[in-house]
C-alpha cells in the first residue's frame, strides 16, 4: 500500500452484538473495514442477514460471505441435530465447554480471514471474541489470540517477509454491558444484530439459550432495553 492508501483491516462480522461493535471500533481507529462472514451451516443463519444489515448501516464497501459447511463435522448444537441448551444458570454457563462450541471454529475463521488479508495487503484483523461474559469457549481466550498472532507471522509470506500481523480483540476483557455501552457511544444500532442460537422461523430470538441470556443480562446491566425481537 502507498502512503495515501486507506488502512485496510479484515473484520470478522457474524451479525451478532460483539461483531457489530468491533466493526465500529475498527472504523473509529481509522481502518477501512473489509468484512468477512461465514455461511458454515449454522442453525442460526439469520445472523447472516444481520451481518449484511450491520455492514450496510456502517457503509462497508467490501463484504464477502464464505460458504464453509461445518455440518460435515457436526459435533456442536449449532451444526448438528443436537438440542441447544436453554435456561442454564450462571454457574452452569461458567463451567466447562458447552455443546454450542463449534470445534476449532475461530481457528478456521481466522485462517480464512488471514488468507484474505494477505491478498488485500492488510496487516490487521479484528475479531469480537470475549473472555469475560461468555461460556467457556477455548478459542475466546487472550492466550489463544496471542498464539494465533504468532502463527500468522510464521505461516504467511507477509509474516516471513517481516510485516507485523496484528490480531485485534478489543472486547476480550470487557463485560457484555461494557461492550454495549462502547457500541452505543459509537452509534451502533443493536436492533440490526442477531445473537440467538435457536431462533424461530421468523428469526425471533428464543430468549433462553446462553447467547440470549448473556445478551439480555448485558443490556439490563447497562440500564438499556434490548431492541432485538424475541418470541413472546
Amino acid at each position: 500500500m502507498t502512503a495515501s492508501s486507506p488502512r485496510l483491516a479484515v473484520v470478522l462480522v457474524s451479525g451478532g452484538l460483539d461483531s457489530a461493535t468491533i466493526l465500529a471500533i475498527a472504523q473509529e481507529e481509522g481502518f477501512e473495514p473489509c468484512a468477512i462472514s461465514f455461511d458454515y451451516g449454522q442453525r442460526h443463519r439469520f445472523e447472516l442477514e444481520a451481518a449484511k444489515r450491520v455492514c450496510a448501516a456502517a457503509g462497508v464497501k467490501r463484504q464477502i460471505v464464505v460458504p464453509l459447511d461445518l455440518r460435515a463435522f457436526g459435533g456442536s448444537a449449532l451444526t448438528a441435530e443436537i438440542d441447544v441448551p436453554k435456561d442454564r444458570s450462571d454457574d452452569q454457563m461458567s463451567t466447562g465447554i458447552p455443546i454450542t462450541y463449534v470445534p476449532a471454529r475461530n481457528t478456521i475463521f481466522l485462517s480464512m480471514a488471514l488468507g484474505w488479508a494477505e491478498v488485500l495487503g492488510a496487516e490487521d484483523i479484528f475479531i469480537g471474541v470475549n473472555a469475560v461474559d461468555y461460556s467457556g469457549y477455548p478459542d475466546c481466550r487472550p492466550e489463544y489470540i496471542a498464539a494465533f498472532r504468532n502463527l500468522a507471522r510464521l505461516a504467511t509470506k507477509t509474516g516471513v517477509e517481516g510485516a507485523p500481523w496484528k490480531v485485534h480483540a478489543p472486547l476480550i476483557a470487557l463485560s457484555k454491558a461494557e461492550i454495549i455501552q462502547r457500541g452505543i457511544a459509537l452509534g451502533v444500532d443493536y436492533g440490526l444484530t442477531h445473537s440467538c442460537y435457536d431462533p424461530d422461523s421468523d428469526g425471533k430470538s428464543c430468549g433462553h439459550c446462553d447467547s440470549c441470556q448473556l445478551r439480555l443480562k448485558g443490556f439490563a446491566d447497562a440500564g438499556l432495553t434490548d431492541p432485538a425481537p424475541y418470541v413472546k
